[in-house]
């Protein structure tokens, strides 16, 4: 039986099927091209909808960075709302990274930086916000990494939001974030998902 590919490897023989879907954020109008061996080809996901909505609206002259940004819907959808923010998304994927970089000029973006990276390996900066809706069938090992990690490449007074489903170990992931971060405050709980934010002093 043939193994199947995941959204978090590398699989160039994957074959391509190409679909556009659309996405509205805070008003602005996203139209961003899927394809398959990436996260949530068919549609915007909840927990990443959820997760989009429950971002502090003041993001405004901000460095974001999207961790595992699949075909781009957190970092675009931030770049194209907040238009003076500077948005690094990154993925260990490469067609994601590709599929990214369409979507970037699709929407006329120009406030983008999308490079492959596994976890935070080529990142090379600090950011006032890190936003992620980590792979979670890639194990609890990564997405803590992620998470957790995140703590060396945020500012002082910088924040993570995560999304993650309590019954995929978001009050473990919690335990092990109060013990890192100043302050960690659960910003939303919905059909399950739970929004989490850490910040940094």
């Amino acid at each position: 039986m043939k193994e199947m590919s995941h959204y978090y490897q590398n699989d160039p023989n994957l074959k391509s099927k190409i679909k556009e879907i659309n996405y509205d954020y805070r008003g602005e109008k996203l139209k961003l091209l899927t394809d398959s061996g990436v996260f949530s080809k068919e549609r915007i996901d909840f927990g990443t909808n959820l997760l989009l909505n429950n971002i502090k609206p003041e993001l405004d002259s901000l460095s974001v960075l999207d961790v595992g940004c699949g075909y781009g819907i957190i970092g675009l959808a931030i770049a194209k709302k907040y238009k003076n923010s500077k948005v690094h998304l990154v993925d260990v994927n490469l067609r994601a990274i590709e599929l990214a970089e369409e979507n970037g000029k699709l929407n006329n973006l120009s406030n983008i930086n999308i490079y492959e990276s596994n976890i935070y390996e080529n990142v090379k900066e600090k950011f006032d916000v890190i936003v992620t809706n980590p792979p979670i069938r890639a194990g609890k090992k990564i997405v803590h990494e992620i998470v957790l990690g995140s703590y060396d490449y945020l500012n002082d007074g910088g924040e993570i939001y995560v999304v993650i489903k309590k019954t995929q170990g978001a009050p473990s992931l919690i335990k092990e974030m109060a013990k890192l971060f100043f302050s960690v405050v659960i910003v939303e709980k919905r059909s399950g998902y739970y929004i989490v934010k850490g910040i940094k002093k």
